[in-house]
């Protein structure tokens, strides 16, 4: 990318979190076919500088968290203003985002409104998945999932980008939650 390029997007060049999240996905351990395909779809992204921005490529990467109580009974879930389904938090990284594992605390820190939350530094999950067009240019998010752990009796804070935010039983989950979430709670249940 040219200077003057890099002057008109505001955009950095082989960033501090793009060279984290090389780093991230290059020493993940994928447990399974799929994970594998991923973790390599999200390298080929990364050739582009710019796949970690929302106003990079249409195809960029997203960070995000599913939050367990320390029991591990209960899942702390958003209902996507956008998406209008319950979710795991997170969103676009930033230019201000040190890393990957950054923009997920950060992500769940806003959207959960506690600040209690101890998220792990390493990868539970990959997601990819195709975007309607609510999401603008967006066309394809390429999710760094991690887990966080809270009590259960904390109190979270529904943000303006959610319209509920709420503890749910693990056996109760919301109509649809599984077929989104199901792998992603199961990978984080199983975490030492």
């Amino acid at each position: 990318m040219s200077q003057s390029v890099e002057a008109a997007t505001g955009l950095p060049r082989r960033s501090a979190v793009w060279a984290d999240a090389v780093r991230l996905l290059t020493g993940y351990s994928p447990d399974g076919r799929e994970q594998v395909e991923w973790r390599d779809a999200y390298l080929r992204a990364l050739e582009d500088d710019l796949a970690v921005f929302k106003t990079g490529p249409p195809v960029h990467l997203t960070a995000s968290c599913i939050v367990l109580d320390e029991a591990r009974e209960q899942v702390l879930l958003t209902m996507h203003a956008k998406a209008r389904r319950w979710l795991q938090f997170g969103g676009h990284l930033e230019t201000s985002d040190p890393t990957v594992h950054a923009a997920a605390v950060r992500e769940v820190h806003e959207e959960s409104g506690l600040s209690g939350i101890v998220v792990e530094p390493g990868i539970v999950e990959l997601h990819r998945h195709a975007l309607s067009a609510r999401f603008g240019r967006c066309e394809e998010h390429l999710d760094v999932r991690f887990v966080g752990w809270a009590r259960a009796d904390a109190e979270p804070v529904c943000s303006p980008e959610s319209l509920q935010v709420r503890w749910w039983p693990l056996d109760e989950l919301p109509p649809q939650t599984h077929a989104e979430l199901g792998a992603l709670i199961d990978r984080a249940r199983r975490r030492p």
